[in-house]
């Protein structure tokens, strides 16, 4: 065929100039077109696919309505290997088949999130404009409705220990092929301030694949070590959702970093971290998520991975190591004797850990200290709950110093309210968690190499110590409220199980987040 696969339309002017009344005449027509097919009957669309879902049909053209800013050659990437023409080598298409392709498409569409949902599609057998025309051609029509081009939101958020006002701009479809810029701005009590912007595009116009460029600067106040931290740097990273809930990040990000800000009684170990560094890191995440509702799931796992290395290569900065996360959890639902369906009795675990080498600059196998702005943190309402935030771990006097290694695990019974049903996202929880935070070797010095802490030996020793005695742990009831942005808990932990200079936090603790343990 001859006909250009995306006809009509929007896209009238690409091809070449249209008189302006003559393209409202086409329009018009056309969205009689679309209105005509609207109104036939929804039993003879049923008799047409329950007795003709094998007729053969070849697919001669595809018109799109109400996409005056998007690019035609980007949604030809979508739509050209559909048409018939397009596909010499494939079987020839039935009803049943054409439909299926089409509902993919469509799916891909609203995947790159710049049109309004529903998207309508209608097929007709194609008019007999020449004499190629056959009596199995249909023509696609596609209606569509884009979404605003920009959206600004301001609000407040309420956080652990930490309250924030930010406004945040978002632009869709810059350049008419689903690019998006997101700028965000934020004022708050710990992160004091904090911004950035991103630009993201699809690639090959394939929602499941997107490249990713941004700056960002922040500004932190980190009381549990008496200092405050300034980031400012770039990154830019694949996204590839390689399923309906798998996906793999590639990340590369510079930042320039500062310890600053040093309180007046600041540990000698928090002192000799001040200062500036540069990281240069790759990092990649892999994530699978069958969970129901990420908040507060009732049923399916999560399995998360974060594998970074730093100072490696050309841009190597001044700080390297390799570095190692898990994440996982596990929810299942309890049924109730006597009670139909979902009970809304849950019950759900989970267990993450990490471990972090330090290397010589450039990358050489030679273990050294790492910095406190680059090892884990443990504790605090959104994991270890019962410990105060960064209440495990090694310490120098009043300051969390941070670990090397660590290992968490939680289990959790959710039940819903009396009286309120389990239709709400308000649950009763109780709960038992713990975990242990250690250093790989000396993490603190006076600024002279004297040691302050005991050595842990080397990396496998270290790991074996996290099982040789029993975890720092705590236990528990509260309340659960899954907004869809945030989980928020109100809890009251009882520590069971506090080591020497760890922190406990026995009473009421407020938590907001969106990964818990």
């Amino acid at each position: 065929m001859s006909t250009s696969p995306l006809e009509g339309g929007a896209f009238a002017q690409l091809r070449q100039p249209v008189d302006p009344k003559e393209q409202a005449r086409r329009e018009e027509a056309l969205n009689d077109k679309i209105q005509l097919l609207q109104a036939k009957s929804q039993q003879r669309q049923v008799e047409l696919l329950s007795h003709n879902t094998t007729t053969p049909l070849t697919l001669s053209s595809i018109r799109i309505l109400g996409a005056p800013t998007t690019r035609h050659a980007f949604l030809s990437s979508i739509f050209d290997p559909l048409l018939s023409h397009n596909r010499p080598s494939q079987e020839p298409y039935t009803l049943q088949s054409a439909l299926s392709e089409l509902d993919n498409a469509i799916d891909r569409l609203n995947r790159l999130d710049i049109f309004h949902r529903p998207i309508s599609t209608y097929i007709d057998k194609a008019e007999a404009s020449d004499a190629s025309t056959t009596a199995t051609d249909h023509a696609v029509f596609i209606q569509v409705k884009e979404r605003g081009k920009y959206t600004v939101k301001t609000g407040t958020e309420a956080g652990t220990a930490e309250g924030s006002a930010y406004v945040n701009a978002q632009l869709r479809n810059i350049f008419g092929g689903a690019e998006g810029l997101n700028v965000h701005a934020s004022l708050g009590t710990r992160t004091r301030s904090a911004y950035s912007a991103n630009f993201s595009t699809p690639i090959n116009a394939n929602p499941d694949l997107k490249w990713e460029i941004g700056g960002l600067a922040s500004s932190t106040l980190k009381p549990w070590a008496s200092h405050e931290e300034v980031l400012k740097g770039g990154n830019t990273r694949f996204v590839w959702q390689t399923g309906a809930r798998t996906r793999h990040e590639f990340l590369y990000s510079g930042l320039w970093r500062q310890v600053t800000g040093l309180a007046e009684k600041a540990s000698p170990s928090v002192r000799h971290d001040a200062g500036d560094s540069f990281k240069s890191a790759l990092s990649h995440t892999w994530t699978a998520d069958t969970r129901d509702v990420a908040m507060l799931p009732s049923s399916g796992y999560l399995l998360k991975t974060v594998t970074e290395l730093a100072g490696l290569g050309p841009l190597r900065g001044d700080v390297a190591f390799g570095k190692f996360q898990f994440d996982s959890q596990a929810a299942i639902p309890i049924p109730i004797p006597g009670l139909e369906g979902d009970s809304g009795v849950s019950f759900t675990a989970g267990l993450r850990g990490g471990i972090m080498y330090p290397l010589a600059p450039g990358g050489q196998l030679q273990s050294t200290n790492s910095r406190i702005n680059d090892r884990f943190q443990l504790g605090g309402p959104t994991d270890v709950r019962g410990f105060r935030l960064a209440g495990l771990g090694p310490r120098d006097g009043q300051d969390a110093l941070g670990g090397d290694v660590f290992a968490a695990g939680g289990a959790s019974l959710l039940l819903p309210l009396p009286r309120v049903g389990k239709e709400t996202p308000l649950r009763l929880q109780a709960f038992i968690n713990g975990g242990r935070l250690l250093a790989l070797k000396d993490s603190g010095s006076d600024g002279s190499g004297r040691s302050l802490n005991q050595s842990d030996g080397d990396l496998m020793g270290t790991i074996g110590k996290l099982t040789k005695e029993l975890p720092s742990a705590a236990a528990g009831v509260g309340l659960v409220y899954a907004h869809p942005a945030a989980r928020f808990e109100l809890n009251f932990s009882l520590p069971l199980v506090v080591r020497k200079g760890e922190e406990g936090r026995k009473g009421l603790s407020f938590g907001v987040g969106i990964d818990f343990l």
